[in-house]
């Protein structure tokens, strides 16, 4: 039964930004748990090289996109389009971040930041809707995961205002995206991470004793805490969690001020 409840054995997935960082581990994980995965993200070179790497573990396929605009979604889809016929689990992960002083903060780090990280996992989602459809079932729903932040439910005190907005934004927006898509028996949810070493979050990655000592489980997250919650939300175990947002924080989000 345990083997069953967790398993992603048969079952195809996607997610976007998973050359590096939290998306790679999401796909690693993925990748033990037995599914075929597509990893894309803007850079070419660096995907190509994560899909070589993770294919010792199984079969990953590396799909360069930039999907920070409509036409990149939808360039997106179709390429996945002309490779399988349905989909099975969607992560949108990839994201950005943008930090400076309020008087300071450019537009163009806005437009930037609330494209790529609340836009693209909406229409992404919308461009991959009748593929997820395909897979889905009352038995076995497709699932689609958003990644959102800790920084969606919690300040932190860096100056990152579109990012806030953006990782909040994405929270609400799972809920919303659930309220719909679970009629078609497509369940929607998300991840809030908080710090996991990555390029992202380079605080976490250069300094993870000071960050350790700042949460409240005393150690920043490793692959495996990040891999782990995807996999229960992707598979058997997750099918009732509907539009709810896992912190995967150590602690953070609900800590005393």
């Amino acid at each position: 039964m345990i083997d069953q409840l967790f398993s992603l054995q048969g079952r195809t997935a996607l997610v976007t930004g998973g050359s590096r960082g939290i998306g790679k581990m999401i796909a690693a994980g993925f990748l033990a748990a037995g599914a075929k995965v597509y990893i894309t993200s803007r850079k070419a070179e660096a995907c190509d090289a994560t899909a070589r790497e993770l294919s010792k573990d199984g079969r990953c396929v590396s799909i360069p996109h930039d999907i920070s605009k409509l036409e990149g979604c939808r360039a997106l889809a179709a390429d996945y389009l002309g490779r399988e016929s349905q989909l099975d689990i969607l992560v949108n992960n990839a994201g950005a971040a943008w930090g400076a002083p309020f008087d300071e903060f450019p537009e163009h780090g806005w437009d930037k930041v609330m494209n790529l990280n609340v836009k693209s996992p909406f229409f992404l989602t919308q461009c991959l809707h009748a593929a997820l459809i395909k897979a889905a079932s009352a038995e076995r729903p497709a699932k689609v995961i958003n990644i959102a932040s800790v920084d969606g439910i919690r300040l932190n005190p860096l100056e990152t205002y579109s990012y806030h907005a953006s990782k909040a934004a994405l929270i609400y927006l799972t809920r919303r995206m659930a309220a719909r898509l679970v009629r078609d028996f497509i369940v929607v949810s998300a991840i809030a991470p908080g710090p996991f070493a990555s390029e992202m979050n380079r605080a976490a990655r250069d300094h993870a004793d000071q960050v350790a000592a700042l949460t409240p489980l005393r150690r920043i997250g490793r692959d495996d805490d990040m891999a782990g919650a995807a996999i229960f939300l992707a598979s058997r175990a997750g099918d009732y969690v509907v539009g709810d947002t896992i912190a995967v924080d150590g602690g953070i989000a609900y800590a005393k001020e």
